[in-house]
């Protein structure tokens, strides 16, 4: 088998652009990896900068391009649209969108969409993880979390996604840090790490009881003041706090038992598997760098016969 390049797959984020050059055995023979993502893109071009990426790692002209990623929303390079819910992740491929005006076959996957007036969501990105990561996760239902500044948890049934919810810890995590009382109490802090025992307490209290989460979000702040809480405990209780509740309204939406498995990849993922610990919940865990790589070498073996 000759080993050549045979595509080009990328992954095009909000604020980051990765690029992989795939031979044909499968191989990575090239890897980019830059600030340039659809903020920048949509100032500079974004044919400009594939361009620029595909020239540093010597991709030969004509060469197939899978995109994922927010190249394809609305303010991106086409918007690709979503497939709406249930959605079969065997159908994600066939709805490429083909970029126009350029030689090459460049194809950007959809999203998902979840049309429920009660639940309406959306994803993009990630549905080309969960593509790359089924192989892995077997038949029968299983919730996945794939944590972020917008965690996504998905109700995947087989090969299909159910549903899916959204929760926006990450980025309550620093407006709070950042915008309220609690700056005070967790200037100075580091870090939150997973072994940190004041973020698994926090983790399993707000799983216990999520109701009183703005309570134990105060509690922060008194424990500076009346019990010497250092602002290191005070920013993993936060953490903890936020992600318990996360946690608790992901499991709310699925039966008891239901396994629970985790997309992610870097200190994010050593976080996440601290508190789902915490939460007595077992996980079956996943890189969510070799997922997306894998979502998109299924893509591009769907699109191309490679």
């Amino acid at each position: 088998m000759t080993t050549g390049p045979a595509y080009v797959s990328i992954d095009w984020g909000t604020s980051s652009f990765r690029l992989w050059l795939i031979g044909r055995d499968g191989a990575v023979l090239a890897e980019r990896r830059s600030g340039e993502g659809m903020t920048v893109a949509a100032r500079t071009g974004f044919a400009e900068v594939l361009e620029s990426h595909l020239a540093a790692v010597s991709a030969p002209e004509g060469l197939p391009v899978l995109i994922c990623g927010m190249a394809g929303a609305k303010q991106g390079w086409v918007e690709a649209g979503y497939l709406d819910t249930p959605a079969a992740l065997a159908a994600i491929p066939a709805a490429a969108v083909r970029v126009p005006g350029v030689a090459a076959d460049i194809r950007i996957l959809p999203g998902l969409a979840q049309r429920d007036p009660a639940a309406p969501d959306v994803m993009r990105g990630e549905e080309t993880q969960l593509l790359g990561a089924a192989a892995g996760l077997g038949s029968g239902d299983r919730l996945v979390c794939m944590p972020g500044t917008h965690s996504k948890w998905v109700r995947l049934s087989g090969g299909t996604v159910a549903g899916f919810s959204t929760f926006m810890t990450g980025e309550l995590f620093e407006a709070i840090s950042a915008h309220t009382i609690l700056s005070h109490s967790i200037a100075g802090a580091g870090t939150v790490s997973g072994e940190s025992a004041a973020f698994r307490t926090a983790v399993a209290e707000s799983v216990a009881a999520p109701a009183l989460a703005t309570n134990r979000l105060f509690s922060v702040r008194a424990g500076g003041l009346l019990a010497g809480l250092s602002p290191d405990d005070a920013r993993a209780r936060l953490s903890g706090t936020l992600i318990g509740v996360e946690i608790a309204g992901a499991l709310s939406l699925v039966a008891e038992g239901t396994p629970v498995a985790l997309v992610v990849s870097g200190g994010l993922g050593a976080l996440y598997r601290a508190a789902l610990a915490a939460a007595d919940i077992a996980t079956t865990v996943i890189d969510a760098d070799a997922a997306v790589r894998a979502g998109l070498a299924a893509g591009a073996k769907a699109l191309w016969s490679l």
